[in-house]
């Protein structure tokens, strides 16, 4: 591991010789702490829960006694925000996965599919354990995401910006196991920031989001294609077309700008944090799909990225891109990052319903997700946390 981490919660960098720790809330031998309102996680992240104290001893050592009572604690925390950090924190990989997009881009719809989707079955595919790392996000995932979108069938309201909140924003930070061989196991920790994409259209929203960007290891960037005006009129009809809003090319110009400013990349440099080009909702475009697009075959189930399915489908959506858009956005992007594919994706799998003229649910048919895992397995792949193949898809 590095000399520096990052904190999943709040994404400020520090070295393990400044991790902190939290009071265990147990008698001990002098007396028994209280809580108390923590201002810095209040100010931080907005909770303003009653916390045990935080103090400083032997960060070197997984537990430390709370002088003041005497309590043994293994409740660590960060220095910055006063989040507790994951048992196996600055021990495995802290892979920060940034889910960033335009207004009316499907942020959070995809983030619940794709969690979702990695708790059963990709989970089952690669033999992987995907947990909550803390019980807020267990709790906050399950109810106020994946029971009402799994449900309920119930679609989710816009995203607050950061600047209508009080606080800061809490992530979803899940832990990701995987076998290693024989009794071992390999742990990465994925943090999911869902920003409003209101967040991402001007330099000083966007400025607000910066240290999530740059401390991430991979970028999920997700377009809808329906808000570029060449895809727009091919939409199926019964799809529901969704107000105009920021051009794909405005966001990813402001993360381009930020990520160079910040991360003090040379100007004959390209950046070099993989980045995933998503188009969303790609049903509403299956009737323009020609018969022999990639994104109709059944993709791989395998236990290990399909590199050759995902350049085909790479190759099929940059020529989509060119007749929806020209060159220009494919261009910016190749200028820009020395890594990056392009992917199409559904997490619905068909358009929504309209309930009382205005309201939206999911189909009937439920929620039926179509490539939504691809994005994510190849980062995990570029990180060698999964298995890569590169047979032709169905061999």
């Amino acid at each position: 591991m590095g000399s520096r981490l990052h904190c999943p919660y709040c994404y400020r960098p520090f070295r393990q010789k400044e991790i902190r720790f939290r009071c265990s809330g147990r008698t001990g031998k002098r007396a028994k702490c209280a809580t108390a309102l923590d201002r810095t996680l209040a100010d931080q992240l907005g909770d303003r829960t009653p916390q045990l104290p935080v103090f400083d001893a032997d960060s070197r050592k997984s537990t430390a006694v709370h002088p003041p009572c005497g309590a043994e604690t293994h409740y660590r925390v960060c220095p910055h925000c006063h989040s507790q950090l994951p048992v196996h924190f600055g021990q495995s990989d802290s892979k920060m996965i940034a889910l960033v997009g335009a207004k009316n881009s499907g942020k959070t719809i995809y983030m619940t599919v794709l969690l979702h989707e990695l708790m059963n079955n990709v989970g089952e595919r690669f033999s992987a354990a995907v947990l909550g790392a803390d019980e807020e996000t267990r709790k906050k995932f399950q109810l106020d995401y994946e029971q009402r979108l799994y449900q309920d069938h119930e679609l989710f309201g816009t995203t607050k910006t950061l600047g209508a909140q009080r606080g800061g924003r809490r992530p979803l930070v899940f832990s990701f196991t995987t076998p290693d061989g024989g009794r071992k196991v390999r742990r990465s920790l994925l943090s999911f920031f869902d920003t409003a994409g209101e967040d991402m259209v001007s330099e000083h929203s966007v400025d607000q989001n910066v240290r999530y960007l740059t401390s991430a290891d991979g970028i999920i960037l997700l377009f809808d294609p329906l808000q570029l005006r060449e895809a727009r009129i091919h939409a199926d009809a019964d799809a529901l077309l969704p107000e105009i809003a920021d051009s794909p090319a405005t966001v990813l110009t402001n993360i381009v700008e930020q990520l160079h400013g910040r991360l003090g990349v040379k100007a004959n440099r390209r950046i070099g944090t993989p980045l995933a080009v998503v188009f969303t909702k790609m049903d509403a475009l299956e009737g323009y799909l020609p018969p022999e697009s990639p994104l109709r075959r059944v993709p791989p189930s395998t236990a290990s990225f399909n590199e050759s399915d995902s350049l085909a489908v790479h190759r099929h959506m940059r020529a989509l891109l060119d007749d929806w858009a020209g060159h220009n956005l494919d261009e910016a992007l190749s200028a820009n990052f020395a890594k990056y594919r392009m992917f199409g994706v559904t997490a619905l799998g068909e358009s929504p319903r309209l309930e009382g003229g205005t309201r939206q649910r999911v189909s009937e048919r439920g929620v039926q997700p179509r490539r939504v895992e691809d994005p994510f397995l190849w980062l995990m792949s570029e990180f060698g946390a999964v298995p890569k193949s590169t047979k032709p898809a169905g061999e």
